[in-house]
This record gives C-alpha cells, sequence and structure tokens, in this order.
C-alpha cells in the first residue's frame, strides 16, 4: 500500500465533533461495539467513562473505560491499539489490575501520530484528540482539551485508513524505517509475550538521550 496520497476530491458525508462531542459521539460508540475496536494515537493514558447512576446517586460516578475493555474482550471483541510514546503510570496500573484483558492488543510505533479510531469497520473518528481523558474522555466543563474532528461511515475513508493502520500495526513499513536503530522493539519481529511490560517505552536509551 502506498501511505502517501492525495486522493481526488469528492463529496463526503460526516459530522464534526468538538468538546464534550468526543465522549458523546465516539466514546459512546466504542463501548457500543459489536466485533472491533482499532484506535490509533500518539499519547495513550487512562481515560474514564460514565458509570450508571446509582439509587440516591445525585451525579455521574467514573470507572475507567479498561473495565469496559475487559467486558468487551470477554464478548469476543476484538481491541487493538496502536500508539507512539509509552502509556501513563495510571493506565498501566489499571491494566495490571485488570490482568491485561485477552483480546487487548497494544502495539508501539514512535512514528504514530494519527488520531483514529475505528468502531466495528464501519464508522470512523479522524481528529485532533489523543487517546486521554482530557481528549476523548468525560471530562468536566472547563477541564477538557480543545479539540476537534470528523465521524463518519464513508467507505472509502475507512478503507485508506484501515488499510493504514494495518500496515504500520503488521510491521510492514519497519523495515525502511529510517529510525529503526531508535526502536525498542521494531513491530517486524517476534512478539513478546503478552505482558503489560511489553507497552513501556518505544524508544532505546539512545533515542531518550537525544
Amino acid at each position: 500500500m502506498e501511505l502517501d496520497f492525495v486522493d481526488p476530491p469528492r463529496p463526503v458525508q460526516f459530522a464534526l465533533v468538538s468538546g464534550r462531542g468526543h465522549y458523546e459521539e465516539v466514546i459512546q460508540a466504542v463501548l457500543a461495539a459489536k466485533t472491533s475496536v482499532w484506535i490509533s494515537t500518539a499519547n495513550l493514558k487512562e481515560l474514564y467513562v460514565e458509570s450508571r447512576p446509582g439509587a440516591g446517586r445525585r451525579r455521574s460516578a467514573y470507572h475507567s473505560v479498561i473495565a469496559d475493555f475487559a467486558s468487551m474482550a470477554h464478548r469476543g471483541v476484538e481491541l487493538r491499539i496502536l500508539h507512539a510514546r509509552a502509556p501513563s503510570q495510571a493506565f498501566l496500573a489499571e491494566l495490571k489490575r485488570q490482568k491485561m484483558p485477552q483480546g487487548l492488543e497494544l502495539r508501539a510505533c514512535p512514528r504514530v501520530h494519527f488520531k483514529a479510531v475505528i468502531v466495528d469497520g464501519q464508522h470512523l473518528y479522524l481528529g485532533s484528540a489523543n487517546w486521554t481523558g482530557a481528549g476523548l474522555g468525560a471530562k468536566g466543563e472547563g477541564r477538557r482539551n480543545f479539540e476537534v474532528g470528523v465521524w463518519t461511515q464513508d467507505e472509502a475513508t475507512l478503507d485508506r485508513i484501515q488499510a493504514l493502520f494495518d500496515q504500520v500495526w503488521r510491521g510492514a513499513e519497519c523495515r525502511g524505517c529510517k529510525i529503526r536503530s531508535l526502536c525498542a522493539q521494531p513491530l517486524d519481529t517476534p512478539k513478546a509475550p503478552p505482558k503489560v511490560r511489553r507497552s513501556l517505552p518505544v524508544l532505546s536509551k539512545r533515542a531518550r538521550r537525544r
């Protein structure tokens, strides 16, 4: 697949998403996923979602989305997260607490900078928001990042982004990568057993000194 492209102009239907719209549209679709969720993000941090209000509770409580990931993985939903930087300590702690749900896989590439969420191969978010609480989570008013993106079911766009994601995910770009020597574990090398520590620093010590 050619990763450098400019498609000819054509009409595309999409919803413009900003602010809390990211949570209401994108995250709610993720939580309702039936078959798969693919996430591409530069930064990977803990993200909270609203719990259902309980009896006598005036406000919504919050919990980590990783708890929902565990439930989704148990239902057979494929969960893939492609990220650039090492996940936050809070994310790793919750992942460890949930015992790294089977069906949830993380792969790291320091060149990943496109932010995308693909749900069931039918819904696509493309925009500025990373997989962080301030970007996509249930943040309170005045604490959310200023983010904007598009939410679409356009098949041609979905095909393009899924192909890009899969190309990076499989390590198909690793061989010709000019910063391969700086990567702690290129994606075209044999995979380590699925442990939380797999997702720790993407770059080698040499890279971090630069």
